[in-house]
């Protein structure tokens, strides 16, 4: 993130939102010789009451202290809803940056001892989506959840994600805003760098996520996972914040098939040994005897 993206960060935000804005969204007449996806520069200033050159300013970088007038009319006619309101205030000069504690991420010895007495999926992963713990019916649930992976590096990488998640378009998109979400202005964090370079360069899907620079909080939900031993499991998700790390926990509607299938999961699991070592550092790295995952 050491680029141009990096060093204009508001001009970068607003140029990608305007291209998501189609001229009807904005109340423009159709017709005309468009050459670019979204609203001209000139109709985001006019539609948010500010000079058109005013507007090319802020976004090649020239202005980086908007007034918070124009930051509402901006996030006005870009549609932009609170969770992109708060991200785009925090682009800007006037915001002080807030520094980030550089320790390891660590995992407390109770969430070792919580993992263990769970009897459902549950894990514990860290600001970049690292999985720190995790216990033996996560591993069940996905090899992909073991202590030492990475989620996101799994989901664009690894192809056996694209058929274990139901909506695996939808998630994916979801997952990047996270991200966006998590760096906010952490943006030479070296995890970051490392990670999102990695995926830029191997993942056309990211890189085409991460362009459109859209950001949302990951927090819980419900999920349609299709695991290949037990089939279709509808698991709902909730994240839940543990000093600085989050427990993040998936569990059936009760009595229901998804149940079932789950308590049959932890039946089979049981028969077969599984290495369930937790680290309590941040593991970043792919194991040295792991293949390097093929590109979706």
């Amino acid at each position: 993130m050491k680029d141009e993206e990096a060093d204009n960060r508001l001009g970068s935000y607003l140029r990608a939102r305007r291209e998501l804005i189609s001229p009807a969204q904005a109340g423009i007449p159709p017709g005309g010789n468009r050459r670019v996806p979204g609203l001209r520069r000139e109709e985001v200033a006019l539609l948010a009451g500010i000079s058109p050159d005013y507007y090319l300013r802020l976004e090649r970088g020239r202005d980086t202290n908007p007034s918070p007038q124009v930051l509402a009319s901006l996030a006005r006619v870009l549609r932009l809803d609170d969770v992109e309101r708060t991200y785009l205030l925090g682009l800007t000069a006037a915001r002080p940056r807030t520094p980030r504690r550089k320790r390891p991420e660590h995992v407390p010895a109770r969430v070792h001892q919580l993992l263990a007495h769970l009897q459902i999926p549950a894990f514990v992963e860290g600001r970049a989506f690292d999985v720190l713990a995790s216990n033996p019916m996560a591993v069940a649930l996905s090899p992909r959840l073991r202590p030492g992976q990475n989620r996101l590096r799994s989901f664009f990488l690894d192809p056996e994600e694209e058929a274990f998640h139901q909506d695996w378009a939808n998630a994916g998109a979801s997952f990047v805003a996270a991200l966006r979400t998590t760096i906010g202005d952490d943006t030479d964090n070296p995890r970051f760098v490392e990670l999102v370079g990695e995926l830029a360069l191997s993942s056309q899907r990211f890189r085409t996520l991460w362009a459109r620079h859209d950001v949302r909080n990951l927090d819980g939900g419900t999920t349609t996972v299709h695991h290949p031993i037990v089939g279709e499991l509808r698991l709902h998700r909730d994240k839940l914040p543990l000093d600085d790390v989050i427990l993040v926990v998936y569990y059936p509607d009760k009595d229901s098939d998804s149940d079932e299938k789950l308590q049959l999961l932890a039946a089979l699991s049981q028969t077969e040994p599984t290495d369930t070592a937790h680290t309590t550092d941040t593991a970043h790295s792919r194991p040295a005897d792991a293949p390097h995952p093929k590109t979706p």
